[in-house]
């Protein structure tokens, strides 16, 4: 391990209580880490007790440097004059009625110093309410790029290394209220690694000019998100629009790829031609979903591979032609059940570039969902791109894959869609440890560099197994509440799991099954809905 950094604290100072701004400074003082220094700007606040607090406090002598600006600047203004004062290797972000954990400085410090290529920490955090109580935990995943891009997830704490710190030029101005997601948008574009600690080492507390207080305290901010995020896509080359979402809740994001080009795509559905009741109604699965996909879908080059049992009744391929027309690829399939290997064969008889794997007890709900899961798998580091699937009653029933101790489930399974826990995780775009191959997107490359679906996984795990060779490679696997599908699941099949099957998933992905990078080890242990931890009321 290398020597532990100096840590700079910057805090910009206007107008706070004097009881916050004490207990901020003494969580500071407070630390069981002892390389520390305390950077304070005081912003020409007009209240008589905040300089008195702020010079009462340098008793630590040089370990608190502080300076008071003639004039209000601003928080952008404050902070980077609170940064030229720093001389330490890490700076970390500490608002003025906030406090750090006592042992934060301590695991930060112990992170840069683990490995020196990592450039910037961040950590899990909650709220302190107006009564003193600790509630709210936001209990955040491993680094996600995409999840970044919806929402400002890392903010508190952060920690930066110094020479990236200045190499990105500081806090930007024009970006009051989104200075901090503007800074690590362009921090974390250059970082060399970026680490999570799964622990709350910060207490962001709840005052009337917090946006915590309300939406309509900052509606500023939520614009200069848009215009930080914006610029963060031109600066990466991201060919996509950002726009606010309207999920009830401000400050969520969207960068809807913009599409220029309409490559083959190829959806293989395997299937057998069950029948079965959705919505009181008697239909053939295969029929219906072929059906939407092709009435519903706003994409017009794509073919349909139906990769078919011989026992598929004649009247229903007879459908199939009548729907697709030659837009249809039949495939015969003439051996037992084995999912895995049905879907291997049509990706062997597809002519497109871009897969799409297709239950066939499956439904379109947005037109568009075609060009939202390409504009994610066309970009180079993505391996897979998945869909929000909802039962019939509108229930959660697919938004992403979660590894809990060997057991492989769906995130919120049964939920509401609309739900907003963990800071609205189902309304955005992020990364996952995998996606169900009932409605999946993978470019042709991705798909015949990793050997495809496992044979030896017929009917379950076969989309668990896939995603983590996916992810073995190096890519990311993305899902997205934009492309959304109802799934009428095991309508056409046995859903029972066959003990080899999982037996065989943990022999191979043992360590994987038990560390699940995107869902953070703080929740309740076999629980996969974003449980409240116990220890918070």
């Amino acid at each position: 391990m290398a020597r532990l950094p100096l840590i700079s604290v910057i805090t910009p100072v206007y107008n706070p209580g004097a009881e916050v701004l004490q207990a901020c400074i003494d969580s500071v003082r407070n630390q069981t880490y002892g390389r520390w220094e305390l950077c304070l700007v005081d912003d020409a606040s007009p209240d008589g007790h905040v300089w008195p607090i702020l010079e009462r406090a340098m008793v630590d002598g040089p370990r608190i440097r502080l300076i008071r600006r003639e004039v209000n600047g601003g928080i952008i203004a404050a902070s980077n004059d609170a940064a030229r004062m720093a001389t330490g290797d890490v700076i970390t972000l500490l608002d003025h009625d906030d406090l750090l954990t006592p042992d934060a400085l301590q695991r930060v410090a112990e992170t840069f110093a683990a490995d020196p290529e990592v450039d910037y920490v961040y950590s899990d955090e909650d709220v302190l309410d107006m009564e003193g109580r600790l509630i709210e935990p936001f209990f955040k995943p491993d680094w996600s790029p995409e999840r970044f891009r919806t929402q400002m997830y890392t903010c508190h704490l952060s920690s930066i290394r110094r020479r990236l710190f200045d190499e990105v030029g500081g806090f930007r101005p024009g970006f009051d209220g989104s200075q901090d997601w503007d800074l690590i948008l362009r921090v974390t574009e250059r970082a060399r690694k970026v680490v999570h600690i799964p622990e709350v080492l910060y207490h962001w507390r709840i005052v009337p000019t917090s946006v915590l207080a309300g939406e309509h305290v900052k509606p500023y901010a939520y614009e200069a998100g848009l215009r930080a995020l914006a610029e963060h896509c031109e600066r990466i080359g991201l060919d996509g629009a950002p726009e606010e979402l309207d999920t009830g809740y401000r400050g969520y994001y969207r960068v809807r790829r913009r599409i220029s080009d309409r490559p083959l795509v190829s959806i293989v559905i395997p299937t057998r031609g069950t029948s079965g009741r959705v919505w009181g109604v008697e239909r053939v699965m295969v029929v219906e979903a072929v059906r939407s996909v092709v009435g519903a879908s706003t994409w017009d080059n794509l073919e349909i591979v139906v990769v078919a049992d011989v026992e598929t009744p004649p009247d229903v391929i007879d459908e199939l032609r009548a729907i697709a027309g030659d837009r249809l690829r039949l495939v015969w399939w003439e051996h037992p059940f084995n999912f895995s290997a049905k879907c291997n064969l049509g990706a062997a008889h597809a002519r497109g570039d871009v897969l799409v794997f297709l239950n066939d007890d499956t439904e379109v709900i947005t037109p568009d969902w075609i060009e939202t899961l390409y504009g994610f798998a066309r970009e180079d580091d993505v391996g897979a791109v998945g869909c929000v699937l909802l039962f019939e009653d509108g229930r959660l029933q697919h938004g992403g894959h979660v590894l809990l101790g060997g057991n492989p489930g769906h995130l919120m399974f049964g939920q509401s869609p609309t739900s907003p826990a963990n800071r609205m995780a189902l309304s955005i775009d992020r990364e996952v440890s995998g996606v169900t191959a009932a409605a999946m997107m993978m470019r042709r490359d991705v798909f015949d560099a990793v050997g495809g679906f496992c044979p030896a996984f017929p009917g379950n795990f076969n989309d668990v197994d896939l995603c983590a060779k996916v992810r073995a490679a190096g890519h990311r696997i993305v899902v997205t509440p934009h492309a959304r599908l109802y799934h009428f699941e095991s309508v056409s099949r046995d859903p029972s799991i066959d003990p080899a099957e999982t037996a065989l998933l943990r022999s191979r992905w043992w360590d994987d099954l038990h560390r699940d990078p995107y869902y953070n080890p703080n929740f309740t242990p076999g629980l996969d809905n974003y449980p409240m931890p116990t220890y918070y009321p």
